[in-house]
Parts: structure tokens; sequence; C-alpha cells
């Protein structure tokens, strides 16, 4: 095959250290557009970013060009710097160490953005 081709859905899961309730109302939807933008700057385009006050949910096309474990470092080192710098009460904000991530079926997209939606991630 002369060609690459890649399209892997991937829906990644983590949380902040120590499951602390960091993630608040004030910041929650800036820091959901940041982890998209980091996303997308690294090709592997944001479906759906979400989460609640102590963890993230991403979905995203996995780009053929980065492995999963340097985007999730990317994501996870790039979005602590970035929330380091909204106020005092974030100076101590860290993500944990772990992550989940699961492969999606591109046909049940919508399941896993239904999902989403419905608030069942809290």
């Amino acid at each position: 095959m002369s060609q690459s081709l890649s399209k892997i859905y991937v829906h990644i899961v983590f949380s902040t250290k120590n499951r602390e309730q960091m993630i608040s109302d004030e910041i929650k939807e800036e820091l959901f557009n940041y982890l998209g933008g980091v996303c997308k700057n690294l090709e592997c385009n944001p479906i759906q970013v979400g989460g609640y006050r102590d963890h993230i949910h991403i979905l995203c096309l996995l780009s053929k060009k980065i492995t999963l474990v340097k985007l999730l470092e990317e994501v996870k080192s790039a979005s602590s710097k970035w929330i380091k710098t909204k106020g005092e009460k974030f100076s101590d904000f860290y993500w944990q160490s772990g992550y989940g991530a699961f492969s999606v079926n591109p046909t049940e997209i919508e399941v896993v953005t239904n999902y989403k939606k419905s608030g069942r991630t809290a």
C-alpha cells in the first residue's frame, strides 16, 4: 500500500490528582475549549470534550502522526500549565498520572456523544 490510512476514534478519560474537585464552573468551558485546541493542534480532531469537577472526557480522532501516550502527555502538560495561570486557587492543580483510553467504533460515535450529553459523566 503506497499510502497510510488511519481512522481511530478514541475516548479518553483522566482525573485530577487525588480526584480533587478542582474543575470549577468558572473555568470548565474555557478548559474544555483549551483541551480541544491542544488536540486540534496535534491533528487529533476533537469531537467532544467535557467532564465534571474531578475528571475529563475527550472523544477525538487519533492522528496517525502521534502516539496515544504522546497525545496524553501533551494534553495534560499544556492544560496543567494553563490552568495554573487562572488564579491562586489553581496553583496546586495537577492531573493524575494515569488515564483510560478506549477505541470507539465509528458507528457508535453518536452513542458516546449522547451518553456524555445526558449528564452521566458526572
